[in-house]
């Protein structure tokens, strides 16, 4: 039984039914992942599913997007603080349908590259399906992770520096403190040493600088040793995006290939539901064809 089968026998998460046995991948995130997790930490957990195949391929029911009744979509499943009391663990978990898991990964957002980078010891269950996306990982990098992950920067940036989180919050103490939130801090690092990693290495090893992050959380770097450090490596970085070998942008078709290939591991052979770039040319020119005989 995994993780996910356990939680609902518990009845600790209700997910849609599709869920239960066809999640293909889940792995440990957040600080467990990077390596700089306290006893306190909660367990975040990302993986993917395959919903039913009607749902990625509406027209099979009969669907005309935009016309009449339309289906609701499923993209992802989340649920917060789930407690399970008796091994006294607290979970966040999000599951994605493979479709919008495969589009966020070839974008580069920085929670889902990540995901497909944690290391097998963070893993906790992975299916074939999912040992063929994390066997071609590499695949989805590209430059454009520098945007994304300088725009996540910044973001975190803006966070740690607020002075008034909730009174009842965990961070309140630690903002009297320090002056300002760790834990954004040390994303804010983190984020430049991942992308930094991409770029010059075309790999990425979410542990790498988890001691210099375990500081930062231990308090031991400044405001203004953050932000420091941000403003130089920010500008270290549009030099190393300049001079990066990596693909500019992603390669679609070849990612594609790759979600094909698992959408048919899964469901079988769509060659009835998914025509190819040859098969439409073939289309083409029996309709021009016809066309010249009249």
């Amino acid at each position: 039984m995994n993780l996910i089968e356990r939680l609902h026998s518990k009845g600790l998460i209700k997910p849609p039914p599709f869920i239960i046995g066809g999640t293909q991948y889940l792995t440990i995130m957040g600080s467990m992942a990077y390596g700089v997790s306290s006893d306190t930490s909660d367990m975040d957990l990302y993986g993917f599913c395959m919903p039913p195949k009607d749902m990625v391929f509406p027209h099979l029911r009969g669907e005309i997007l935009g016309f009449g009744f339309q289906t609701q979509r499923f993209d992802q499943f989340q649920q917060h603080h789930i407690i399970e009391k008796d091994i006294g663990k607290e979970y966040d978990l999000a599951i994605y349908n493979i479709i919008k898991y495969f589009q966020l990964v070839m974008e580069n957002n920085p929670n889902m590259i990540d995901s497909l980078f944690t290391r097998e010891n963070c893993v906790l269950f992975s299916t074939k399906i999912a040992d063929h996306v994390r066997d071609n990982r590499k695949l989805f990098l590209h430059r454009g992770a520098w945007h994304k992950f300088k725009g996540y920067a910044y973001s975190q940036m803006k966070k740690m520096k607020i002075k008034n989180p909730d009174e009842t919050s965990a961070r309140y103490e630690m903002v009297q403190k320090y002056g300002f939130d760790l834990k954004f801090a040390y994303h804010v690092v983190r984020l430049l040493g991942e992308v930094e990693q991409i770029m010059t290495e075309h790999d990425l090893d979410l542990m790498r600088n988890n001691e210099q992050l375990k500081a930062i959380r231990r308090g031991e770097w400044t405001l203004e040793q953050v932000e420091q450090y941000f403003y130089d490596k920010e500008k270290s970085l549009e030099a190393v995006y300049s001079a990066s070998t990596l693909r500019h942008s992603p390669d679609e078709p070849a990612i594609k290939k790759i979600l094909v290939e698992c959408l048919e591991e899964y469901y079988g052979s769509l060659s009835g539901v998914l025509h190819s770039e040859n098969t439409l040319k073939e289309i083409i020119r029996q309709i021009q064809k016809l066309v010249e005989k009249v």
